[in-house]
């Protein structure tokens, strides 16, 4: 069973837009699992069965809880419940067909509009238009009949955008160029990599930027005080990101600053999501570039 252990990681992250979530929800399954498998009659396969009880846990899990969400689809007086970025490294498994499973559907913008449908409705999304599982097997595994599985995804895809494609080389050299100039503190050059439109938003602060101008005035307000900066390209939700360190004036120590999420598009960016959260900043240096978990402690 261990075999399906990062596609599962993958699809729970899709429905609950939290890799650590995911990463819990997972180890709970495979729980489950072991001890059911004395009741496991065969009749489907392995991994369906895995992804049934993953995606009961997940179901359960979102009755608990709000949806995630980032600064700009926030509702007035909604709770804070942030949608985390999730390494590439992570959906770049070394399993041919757990990375097919993590090819597309990740973006942020993607799993943002999948937070508005019903916790139901997303699993059918996932399962039949991500996963392209059959109507008959998606009925099967969230016990509902293929006409109801049919209706779900349509009012589903009614209400979400287009998966968008993985990022080119292209599109990581901007990211690059911006990363370099930030560390430089050269504004001019950060702004000019920019879009006319472009958007600006940092949780977990519920503030967000609107065009170059205002982007611009927030870096020349904050970029100075921040000292010494270390920036390090990677990739997240199949899009450009950069995870940041500084050193503050007078500091010793580098601390976790952000990791960035940038979404290019005709060279120019045109959103950038700047998660400013210490346990996001761990999670991208624990995870090695091979996908593996770096050991912490002498633990995984």
């Amino acid at each position: 069973m261990e075999e399906y252990r990062r596609e599962l990681e993958v699809h729970c992250y899709r429905m609950l837009g939290s890799l650590h979530e995911a990463e819990d929800l997972v180890q709970e399954t495979y729980l489950k699992a072991w001890r059911a498998r004395d009741g496991f009659d065969h009749r489907s396969s392995v991994r369906t069965w895995l992804y049934r009880i993953a995606t009961n846990a997940c179901l359960d899990a979102l009755k608990a809880r709000p949806r995630r969400a980032l600064p700009v689809d926030l509702a007035p007086g909604e709770a804070e419940h942030w949608l985390e970025p999730i390494p590439d490294s992570v959906l770049d498994a070394a399993d041919p067909e757990a990375a097919l499973v993590a090819k597309e559907g990740v973006e942020l913008a993607f799993l943002a509009a999948l937070q508005h449908l019903p916790p139901r409705q997303r699993a059918v999304l996932i399962l039949r238009d991500v996963l392209e599982w059959p109507a008959a097997q998606t009925a099967t595994l969230l016990d509902m009949t293929v006409p109801a599985v049919n209706s779900a995804l349509q009012r589903a895809k009614a209400r979400m955008p287009a998966p968008a494609k993985p990022a080119t080389a292209a599109e990581h050299e901007i990211a690059r160029r911006y990363a370099d100039a930030f560390q430089r503190a050269d504004i001019p050059a950060m702004i000019s990599l920019l879009a006319e439109d472009a958007r600006a938003s940092m949780p977990p602060w519920r503030i967000w930027y609107q065009g170059k101008e205002a982007i611009e005035q927030s870096l020349r307000d904050g970029r100075p005080g921040l000292g010494e900066i270390r920036v390090r390209c990677t990739g997240a939700n199949r899009m450009p990101a950069v995870v940041a360190h500084v050193r503050p004036p007078g500091a010793s120590d580098w601390q976790p600053f952000a990791v960035s999420v940038l979404h290019v598009v005709a060279g120019r960016i045109t959103d950038m999501v700047a998660f400013h959260d210490p346990a996001v900043v761990a999670l991208f240096e624990r995870i090695a570039p091979s996908g593996v978990a770096k050991r912490r402690n002498g633990h995984r």
